[in-house]
């Protein structure tokens, strides 16, 4: 079978219709037009995660927390925020990195962000 015209200039796209269905959840479909806006390993690295969580999350197959990934695309190419007590209104990936981040005691806003992320109502489950 001939590839479409579409699918040839939009190969994740079509991907994503291929493996999540006709309507996919938007951030999946922001996640396609990034890579191919770009490429996969580009947008991998934006999103601070291996080229390979962002092709397996195009096909639907990531065995990993999708529900984390889903926030860093979010933050990221969504540019989605969230209120921080700390910083103010910063993007869900921000929030995400910050509290990935350990503890820093030569940083006062790394102490109190470390302090303040372990009972923030925008934390992440573990």
């Amino acid at each position: 079978m001939k590839p479409a015209a579409a699918d040839v200039k939009s190969p994740n796209a079509a991907n994503v219709r291929a493996s999540w269905g006709v309507r996919p959840p938007e951030w999946v479909s922001a996640l396609a037009e990034a890579c191919d806006a770009t490429s996969q390993g580009k947008v991998a690295a934006r999103l601070g995660v291996s080229p390979t969580v962002v092709n397996q999350a195009l096909k639907n197959c990531y065995g990993g927390r999708l529900d984390h990934f889903e926030q860093r695309v979010r933050g990221e190419l969504m540019r989605e925020t969230v209120p921080c007590p700390i910083l103010a209104e910063i993007t869900k990936r921000e929030c995400l990195d910050h509290q990935e981040r350990g503890y820093e005691a030569t940083n006062s806003m790394r102490v109190r962000l470390f302090q303040m992320c372990r009972r923030c109502p925008n934390r992440r489950d573990a």
